[in-house]
């Protein structure tokens, strides 16, 4: 039998040729399976994608009961309006742009509905309770639209409520005086089903289309009787 230089024959080397092949296949296949592993467990994997319009297992933590003020004097609780869906959005009566601007879009969205505004409940909520007394926000919100309820409370209960809907609210010192300050804070409207539960919310800016087509839709289903 013909021996190469190194002492082996042409078989011994095809054999071990054949035996790396295979422990080569082997390693690319135990890595090819944890990496497969790998991505399934770790965030942002195909088990953690995220998906689209709000939608997620179960419901977001957002929403719950409060107790504050509206311009008459009343103490409104989120009892008050059980039975048909609250659009909620939080801002100061001081507020330079952000909240005229959401305001305005929240009446034309009413306007949009017509008659079917009845079966929401449009709440302006102070993040300012310090400036903003419930005659105030009363008052200003009702300068946008005269369904839109205006609500403030002390600064326990703005609070109570701004924790309640994952609100960002914080003070900014704007002049050297105490009472010279912003409010910075997040900006969207949170749509809730009549029974309080989070539904969806909307950036300030949302197309009033949007807003009432959507609005709409969860007023009719408030009235479509389960089941049908």
């Amino acid at each position: 039998m013909t021996k190469q230089s190194d002492g082996k024959t042409p078989a011994t080397v095809l054999g071990a040729s054949r035996k790396a092949l295979l422990l080569s296949l082997l390693i690319g296949l135990a890595a090819g399976i944890m990496t497969a592993v790998v991505l399934t467990i770790m965030p942002g994997g195909p088990a953690t994608a995220p998906v689209a319009d709000n939608a997620s297992i179960g419901r977001a933590a957002i929403g719950g009961p409060f107790s504050l003020t509206d311009g008459n004097g009343k103490v409104v609780t989120e009892r008050d309006f059980a039975g048909k869906p609250m659009l909620v959005f939080f801002g100061f009566t001081n507020c330079p742009d952000v909240c005229p601007a959401g305001l305005q879009v929240l009446a034309a969205a009413l306007d949009r509905l017509g008659d079917k505004a009845q079966g929401v409940a449009p709440l302006f909520i102070t993040v300012d309770p310090e400036r903003d007394t419930p005659e105030l926000v009363g008052k200003y919100a009702k300068s946008f639209h005269p369904r839109i309820i205006g609500l403030s409370g002390t600064p326990e209960q703005v609070a109570g409520a701004v924790k309640a809907y994952r609100v960002y609210a914080r003070k900014q010192p704007a002049g050297s005086s105490a009472a010279d300050y912003n409010m910075d804070h997040s900006s969207f409207f949170y749509l809730m089903d009549a029974s309080g539960a989070y539904v969806k919310h909307f950036p300030h800016n949302v197309d009033a289309a949007k807003m009432a087509d959507d609005v709409a839709a969860q007023i009719q289903s408030t009235a479509q009787p389960a089941g049908l």
